[in-house]
């Protein structure tokens, strides 16, 4: 018997497809024209009538078919078959009457309506004389030869009395008797790695092939399958956790030596003139694989290079080690050790470990499968290079900054930073590394953690300290991140003027309750915790709150008070710049090297999410980030990144970061042969394209839940029948009714799921009715934790768990739930790598399913459905290129208020005696030192990198924009005080969304 859960996936996809057709059902007592919505032509009289164009065709089509690509000139013949069934009532209630195969030879010169005599006397031997059709055939110019569409249409009258007028399960199959060629994908470039031939196309349908049949298809399926992680000769070496933290260097020569070998053979003149003769490679194409092969030489050198690296610097060595020691703890059991790519991007990157200035004008992007590891991957550098900074006299500060595009932060994903952050600790303390405790801190902000935590609140939504029910609304961590337990409990310090994640078990490895964990941005400030999590759009703060210095360079001291943390510069509510409300006391310096302050890392995840106008704003504030940490330490921080797509990296890193680019791991000469990974067998997920006809998306959406949420109910009522309508054992039911019982309904708007969350309340007629939640990034932190915690950890009695979940793209980066594997999509996404990234939330470790609902009335989502395979197995080569610039002048008038007011405050007033927070004291301090607009718009011009032969517009543009901010600096405004009234109506963004400009909406009522 095969694996029960890919059997489940399989029945699930046949189950969902089988009641949209109808194929499984003989009568009904309603008409079958409001039941089944795949496979079914309705009359072309009724397409006419309603004159709704091509679209209205693909919405509810008339016909059905294929177009092939003929060699030569015709005539040309094939052999066709068609199968069809038709439905009668009597005594109000429908049956079906399924046709007999028709089979026949067609012969084609030019356009034709063919066969009219044989499908009527088919219609007729099967018992009526009023359906019509006809096989219709035309020819398409081409730009080197005609194609051929060959379809089937309804030619029946609109109304039949007593049958409905619609042919159901329609397929009409091909055969080619002439030769035929197979089309080339157009969207694709061409590529000496992958194939962009495909056989036929689809009209109104999918196209299958079976041996030398091509057949319509109303459910195109297409599988992904999971990569095995090692295709070179012999065993793969050990890369265990407990072998890496004991004696590495023979396994990572191990490795290091068979990646040689494998590129010697594999990128070898012979095998790839081999792969030449056989896919008759361009000139281009072999200039191509020839860049390949110096992409993997190159990669061959960086991991030699890490190699080395470890065995010459014994403290490097020994963090490699401890990392190990605090994966093992993070991992909690779940696995034992790293897949090869994952060690092999770790050992490649351990030179900017040791030496980031080295290697900053590098970023590093790790390119892989979604689910294949990347975040644990980065987890590892950065425990390996907080632990590096311990033993070579870095006791404080940032060490890694990662950010991930706006919401898309999970809390699953922080858990896995703070279970690594955790590993890191128990390690330090183990090895007795000196330096304060290893630390992380969740930076999101106001909205769903705390900016600050005042003293008396002005307003309803602050934050209250003498509110007992306000630090559970805050809680982050899922679990205690050094014992695994579910016992973590919220609680205000008034003392230490702290929000705290305590862990209640009192055998928990810390010893101590209070977690070193941070989710209030001024407790970060004060603490900078080792690793900073959270959301992209808080680099604007980098010019709106001084005590942002602390994420690239060194505070201003540290409070008297050690548990007051860091200090920054003064203002009026803080006398000696500590955060912590009331604090006069005094401060004290600090005794490490101000350069040690710099974060070794700044870690972007989703880096294909960072595109037009948001990419160009961020590029702004990345040059920034840079600019300050070289400024305040003389230090860069190395990029490193992951990304679902190689589609134009190397400009996208350019723009972003100013930095070369280069991907981990490097690909193979062929899509399914690379030194890292090897295709398997076993499946991952199946994706199903559907196309409703004749009925709405909602209704489709409703039927797949109905079929899914029923099957699994029909599973507990009785396991021994369905066990064997699925093909399992019966003792498989418990565990497949676990892995299958969710299931999850992905919009791409909220509309989408508002109509799908209303429609689950009436229109899922199982008992009992499914049970939802929603998870969008609308939906409050406390419920986003209560919904990923019952996921994770189900009820006992079935029907108290979650049956369905609503979710938007909130839920589609970082969330890892084994039991999710079953989707519904509404409306294909509008971008591949959404796609991607979406699919990828389900079938993660079990075989999934995945259903995609295509809006055929738009055309992207027609065009994929006739090519739903080479889709879905080459899905990251239609990611779109990243449109994105650094030069926008529109860009650049909404930032360059930020980039000057950051440097007052990071820079500027660092070396002023008074706060230069009025304009009294800013033109105290013009007079006393450099403060000139042409020195202050070549320090931007120089951080924005415009001084190139195309950046004479922004050079332009800075220098006259400073050159007016300093007259009114020199001559304010009347009534003027602060700097801020300098800008002419263009403040400083406080999030990388205020690119647009923002709309007033009055009412034109006027009562």
């Amino acid at each position: 018997m095969s694996d029960p859960k890919t059997t489940m996936a399989s029945w699930i996809a046949s189950k969902v497809v089988d009641d949209a057709t109808g194929r499984t059902v003989t009568s009904l007592p309603i008409r079958p024209e409001g039941r089944f919505w795949l496979g079914t032509l309705a009359p072309e009289e009724l397409q006419l009538r309603l004159d709704r164009g091509d679209r209205g065709e693909r919405l509810d089509p008339c016909a059905v078919g294929l177009r092939v690509q003929p060699i030569g000139v015709g005539p040309w013949t094939f052999e066709i078959e068609l199968r069809a069934a038709l439905w009668s009532v009597a005594d109000e209630i429908w049956s079906k009457q399924p046709l007999e195969p028709l089979r026949a030879e067609l012969t084609v010169a030019g356009d034709a309506d063919l066969l009219m005599t044989d499908i009527d006397r088919w219609l007729q031997t099967d018992g009526t004389e009023l359906h019509r059709g006809a096989i219709r055939c035309e020819l398409v110019p081409g730009l080197e030869s005609p194609s051929l569409d060959v379809t089937f249409v309804n030619l029946s009258d609109e109304s039949i009395s007593g049958f409905d007028s619609r042919f159901y399960e329609v397929e009409l199959g091909l055969r080619p008797i002439s030769p035929t060629e197979p089309f080339l994908l157009e969207s694709l470039p061409d590529s000496f790695r992958h194939d962009r031939r495909v056989p036929a196309y689809g009209i109104n349908s999918g196209a299958r092939a079976e041996g030398d049949w091509i057949w319509t298809d109303d459910a195109p399926v297409a599988s992904q399958h999971r990569p095995s992680f090692w295709n070179a000769d012999g065993d793969p070496p050990d890369l265990s956790f407990e072998t890496l933290s004991t004696d590495p260097l023979p396994a990572l020569s191990v490795l290091v030596e068979a990646h040689a070998r494998w590129g010697e053979h594999s990128w070898s003149d012979e095998a790839l003139e081999a792969r030449a003769a056989e896919q008759n490679w361009t000139p281009e194409m072999w200039e191509a694989a020839h860049g390949g092969r110096a992409e993997f030489e190159e990669e061959q050198a960086r991991l030699a290079g890490g190699l080395d690296a470890l065995r010459s610097n014994e403290p490097l060595r020994l963090a490699f080690m401890r990392m190990n020691e605090a994966l093992a703890h993070s991992a909690g059991g779940k696995y034992s050790g790293w897949r090869p790519f994952q060690i092999g991007f770790v050992l490649a990157t351990c030179p900017a470990v040791a030496d980031p200035t080295a290697e900053s004008d590098w970023a590093d992007i790790v390119w892989f499968a979604t689910g294949g590891g990347k975040t644990e991957t980065y987890l590892g550098l950065v425990c390996m290079a907080a632990l590096y900074d311990r033993a070579t006299g870095k006791t404080a500060g940032v060490t890694a900054w990662s950010r991930f595009p706006l919401r898309l932060l999970s809390l699953q994903q922080t858990q896995r930073f703070a279970d690594a952050m955790a590993g890191a600790e128990l390690s330090r303390r183990r090895h007795d590394l000196g330096g304060s405790p290893f630390s992380m801190g969740f930076l999101i902000g106001a909205g769903s953690t705390p900016n600050r935590i005042p003293l008396d609140p002005e307003h309803d939504w602050e934050p209250d300290p003498e509110d007992d029910d306000m630090p559970d609304r805050y809680r982050v961590l899922l679990r205690c991140p050094f014992c695994g337990q579910d016992e973590i409990e919220m609680e205000f310090d008034h003392l230490a003027w702290r929000l705290d994640h305590r862990c209640a078990n009192q055998s928990c490895e810390w010893g101590d309750d209070r977690l070193p964990f941070h989710v209030v941005d001024d407790e970060i400030y004060r603490f900078l915790p080792t690793v900073v999590v959270g959301t992209l759009d808080k680099i604007a703060s980098l010019s709106l709150q001084a005590s942002m210095t602390g994420l690239v360079g060194p505070p201003r001291g540290r409070c008297e008070e050690p548990s007051h943390g860091f200090t920054y510069a003064k203002r009026s509510t803080r006398p000696k710049g500590c955060l912590v409300p009331g604090c006069a006391r005094a401060t004290h310096a600090f005794e490490m090297e101000s350069d040690r302050f710099g974060p070794t890392f700044r870690l972007q995840d989703e880096l294909h999410l960072l595109r037009d106008a948001l990419g160009a704003v961020d590029a702004h504030y990345e040059a920034l980030a840079d600019h300050l940490q070289r400024e305040l330490t003389g230090t860069k921080a190395k990029i490193l990144g992951s990304s679902a797509t190689l589609s134009g990296f190397e400009r996208q890193v350019d723009v972003l970061y100013q930095r070369k680019a280069r991907v981990f791991p490097a690909q193979g000469p062929s899509t399914d042969a690379g030194f890292w990974t090897a295709a398997s067998a076993e499946t991952a997920r199946t994706h199903v394209a559907l196309a409703p006809r004749g009925a709405t998306m909602e209704f489709a959406n409703d039927r797949i839940v109905t079929v899914v949420q029923g099957a699994v109910r029909d599973m507990l009522a009785d396991p021994v029948g369905m066990a064997a309508e699925i093909g399992v054992d019966e003792a498989d039911i418990p565990e497949l009714v676990d892995l299958y019982g969710t299931t999850v309904v992905y919009g791409n708007t909220i509309r989408d799921l508002d109509a799908a969350a209303r429609s689950l309340e009436t229109q899922i007629p199982v008992d009992p009715p499914p049970t939802s939640a929603t998870l969008t990034g609308q939906t409050p932190f406390e419920e986003v934790r209560a919904t990923l915690d019952r996921l994770q950890e189900p009820e006992d009695d079935f029907v108290e768990r979650l049956h369905v979940i609503t979710a938007s793209s909130m839920m589609s980066h970082g969330v890892d739930i084994d039991r999710l594997n079953v989707m519904s999509i509404l409306g294909l996404p509008l971008t591949a790598a959404e796609y991607i990234q979406t699919t990828a939330r389900v079938g993660r470790t079990h075989p999934g399913v995945v259903f995609v609902l295509h809006r055929m009335a738009r055309e992207r989502d027609a065009a994929t459905y006739r090519m739903w395979s080479s889709f879905v197995t080459q899905g990251d080569r239609f990611v779109e290129p990243i449109p994105i610039t650094r030069r926008s002048r529109r860009v650049l008038e909404r930032t360059l208020p930020g980039l000057l007011q950051a440097r007052l405050l990071q820079v500027h007033e660092r070396r002023s005696p008074d706060p230069l927070t009025t304009l009294k004291n800013l033109g105290g301090y013009r007079a006393a030192f450099t403060f000139e607009a042409e020195s202050e718009a070549a320090a931007i011009v120089e951080l924005l990198g415009a001084d190139g032969e195309l950046d004479g517009g922004l050079r332009d543009e800075v220098a006259k924009w400073m050159t007016e901010y300093f007259d009114r600096l020199d001559d304010p405004p009347d009534g003027a005080r602060f700097p801020g009234q300098l800008l002419e109506g263009r403040p400083v963004m406080r999030s990388l969304r205020d690119v647009d400009a923002q709309v007033p909406v009055r009412s034109a009522w006027r009562g």
